[in-house]
């Protein structure tokens, strides 16, 4: 068992005793303890911790204060964060660490228990691992002529995860996704390589390459008797590019393909120069016969006046409103209330991330159209995909 150094922020006497008896009991930890966030910081900046776990409400400095100030620590430890107060101001304060790059191992509401702490080692766990696995790739693999080549020798693949149907439990659709089978680090996927694509400036290729794979897996499929529309997505800054569109168009007509069967889902991860790029460029799309996505709907800067003002015939509900939502009746009230919307704009509402049966239920009841995530298939290649519709027939959806 791995033994991890943990410093606790707790200005509450009792608390550190039953902290420190809770964390000797789960096993696999060193505990220290700080009474406030500037003798934490101090600590800090002497030792080395693996996990730094704080309460929010603190004196002198709240525990917001100090997750800003953990974040400018040139090797901070992971953060886990605890509190009395309600689970919404605890998940937004995890947002504010996440955005400012920390890595959160877990969120719990006080009184803290035994399992809880337990899911801490096993977080710890999960994160040294995957810090032994980046430290091991090889390095000098991501230049842009390495990508270049990754992309054009196909190692670069399109993957296709299935979207289901929570009115009859059938296929209806499925989103392309971008993994890398690399020769030698074997499958990689999109959060391995996908910045290095796009500082690379090659986000264009990488665009057009998963369109020409899934117009090919898309043909594959016909001769089979399956048709099978498929989302792609693109990265709003190319729409800067004003011949983006015919271009794209272009590409779908050389393979004989109907632009009706691809919908672009337009991410969150840039934006346009200039605002009218990005009209211009939906309603293009819009007009050539594409459908259109607002992407990740409910994460970052998605707003209203975007959902209403842009030609979109779907609507993409991002994951983090979905995970948890059996047990959270906040989530549970914000996806009725964004299905309810989609409808009224005659939207087909798509929520991503599902895990659990009780998040199935909640979509369902909360009239959301199709579904996707791990519950229902992981992304799998052309071959597993087709293999699959053909199984998939009339059934009942998931209950």
């Amino acid at each position: 068992m791995n033994v991890y150094r943990v410093l606790i922020v707790e200005d509450h006497p009792f608390q550190h005793q039953y902290l420190t008896t809770a964390f000797q009991a789960a096993g696999g930890f060193e505990v220290e303890l700080a009474w406030d966030g500037a003798t934490a910081l101090q600590r800090l900046s002497r030792n080395r911790y693996d996990l730094l776990l704080t309460d929010l409400m603190m004196p002198q400095m709240d525990g917001v204060q100090l997750v800003q100030q953990l974040a400018q620590l040139h090797r901070p430890p992971a953060l886990a964060l605890m509190t009395a107060a309600s689970r919404r101001m605890l998940v937004g304060c995890g947002q504010v660490a996440k955005n400012l790059g920390l890595q959160v191992a877990g969120l719990i509401s006080k009184p803290v228990r035994e399992a809880e702490i337990i899911g801490l080692r096993t977080r710890l766990d999960e994160l040294n691992e995957q810090a032994r696995a980046f430290s091991s790739r090889p390095r000098g693999c991501r230049s842009g002529d390495t990508l270049a080549k990754a992309l054009q020798s196909g190692e670069i693949q399109a993957w296709f995860q299935p979207k289901m149907s929570l009115r009859d439990g059938r296929i209806v659709g499925a989103e392309a996704l971008a993994r890398w089978l690399h020769p030698a680090e074997g499958l990689l996927m999109p959060g391995a390589f996908i910045e290095e694509i796009e500082n690379a400036q090659l986000d264009i290729e990488l665009l057009t390459s998963i369109l020409g794979q899934t117009l090919s897996a898309q043909a594959q499929w016909a001769q089979m008797g399956l048709t099978l529309p498929v989302s792609i997505n693109l990265p709003t800054h190319l729409l800067d590019q004003y011949d983006l569109v015919d271009r794209l168009l272009a590409q779908v007509r050389v393979n004989q393909a109907d632009p009706r069967q691809i919908t672009f889902e337009l991410t969150e991860s840039s934006t346009t120069q200039l605002s009218s790029n990005y009209y211009a460029g939906a309603c293009r799309l819009r007009l050539m016969g594409f459908g259109l996505a607002q992407d990740d709907f409910g994460k970052g800067y998605s707003s209203y006046f975007n959902l209403v003002s842009t030609p979109f015939t779907e609507l993409k509900i991002d994951r983090s409103l979905v995970l948890g939502c059996g047990e959270n009746d906040g989530l549970a009230s914000a996806l009725r209330s964004i299905t309810e919307l989609g409808r009224k704009l005659g939207l087909v509402t798509v929520a991503e991330g599902a895990e659990t049966r009780a998040e199935l239920d909640v979509l369902r009841r909360a009239q959301c159209d199709q579904v996707q995530g791990f519950i229902i298939s992981p992304a799998i290649d052309r071959v597993e995909l087709a293999a699959l519709l053909k199984e998939d027939g009339p059934r009942p959806a998931l209950s």
